[in-house]
């Protein structure tokens, strides 16, 4: 965690960060979690129109901190992107960052590994390198291939019981954080490659989830789902209180495109889906409604407002298989201290019973 410290010297051992939930984790939520010793992430995804505005509030909200306002070099949230959108979406993005120099960015979903290497490059040579290189996967194969053509500083291995998007197909935290760890471990000892360091990601809610994370070979971790119930996170009460009432999400949440095709976000390459809770729409479709009829019903909900969410409504609903665990309404601030203290003691207790 040293060597986190040293790239982010505002945070704490272990490293809780917020994931860049695109529309949802904006400013206000990113400085929140770096304020509390964790690293926030701006949501850009797909389109770089707010994201020199999102910047300046997060450079402004930055200044007023006690524990933000002395780190000048560079500006203390990272911000993330879905590189699906193509290379416009580097060129518009890329005179911010030099402007910006956020901590760190987030690249998740290419078409093809050459946006990896792009983004990187043109990162690295716009920001003098302070602005450090997270890249998100889910599998052996393509933490293997980042490493050697990118070196990021910062693998996020993501498990399946994520929320929101991942990949359809890919295992739990388990099993796949050892495997990766161990086979980018022995790639950077073979090719003297500076070894990219690994944040948790997938179904982890409290410090028992970090905790597990840490003993795995995590560095620190990272959460959406639970940031949904912070009060800085830019959702509608009704999605807010739709995730507080969720439950035994191993059953009452699932990964597809369904959600996707109702809401008209089709542009994610194929071997992705989004993890949602179930509810009208999943039902009516597993019984045989035509996609058409199911979208207009959708498209009523949303003239709903807060009522068009919930189990018994239709509206999308992101989250994780470990929404159950989210129980309560709490501060960014709250949520990221609670997580990284509890997980501290978690491990403490654990190591004076060996």
């Amino acid at each position: 965690m040293a060597d986190l410290q040293k790239d982010y010297p505002w945070t704490k051992s272990p490293l809780v960060s917020c994931g860049p939930m695109r529309l949802v984790a904006l400013s206000k939520l990113a400085t929140e979690v770096s304020a509390a010793g964790g690293l926030g992430f701006i949501g850009i995804g797909n389109d770089a129109s707010t994201m020199e505005d999102e910047l300046e509030k997060a450079k402004q909200q930055a200044a007023q901190s006690n524990t933000l306002r002395d780190h000048k070099d560079v500006l203390p949230v990272g911000v993330g992107f879905l590189l699906w959108a193509g290379d416009k979406l580097l060129e518009e993005a890329l005179p911010i960052l030099k402007k910006y120099k956020p901590a760190a960015v987030w690249l998740f979903a290419p078409t093809e590994p050459g946006q990896l290497v792009r983004w990187t490059e043109s990162t690295r040579q716009a920001t003098g390198g302070k602005t450090k290189i997270w890249v998100q996967l889910s599998t052996v194969g393509d933490a293997l291939e980042v490493t050697r053509i990118c070196q990021p500083e910062v693998l996020v291995v993501q498990g399946t019981d994520a929320g929101g998007h991942g990949l359809e197909k890919c295992a739990g935290l388990v099993p796949m954080l050892p495997e990766i760890d161990d086979a980018v471990t022995a790639l950077c000892e073979e090719q003297k490659l500076r070894k990219p360091y690994i944040v948790a990601a997938g179904g982890i809610m409290d410090g028992r989830g970090a905790a597990a994370a840490i003993a795995l070979g995590a560095s620190g971790v990272t959460m959406g789902t639970r940031y949904l119930a912070a009060p800085e996170a830019n959702i509608a009460q009704g999605y807010r209180d739709a995730v507080l009432r969720a439950s035994d999400g191993g059953v009452t949440t699932e990964r597809g495109k369904l959600y996707d095709t109702l809401r008209g976000t089709t542009d994610w390459p194929l071997r992705y889906g989004g993890r949602g809770v179930l509810n009208e729409s999943h039902r009516d479709a597993a019984k045989g409604m035509s996609m058409d009829e199911n979208k207009r019903l959708y498209d009523e909900a949303v003239k709903k407002g807060d009522d068009g969410w919930g189990q018994n409504a239709r509206l999308t609903t992101y989250a994780g298989a470990g929404v159950g665990l989210v129980k309560q309404i709490k501060s960014a601030k709250g949520i990221t201290e609670e997580v990284r203290e509890d997980a501290k003691r978690i491990l403490s207790r654990a190591a004076s019973r060996l």
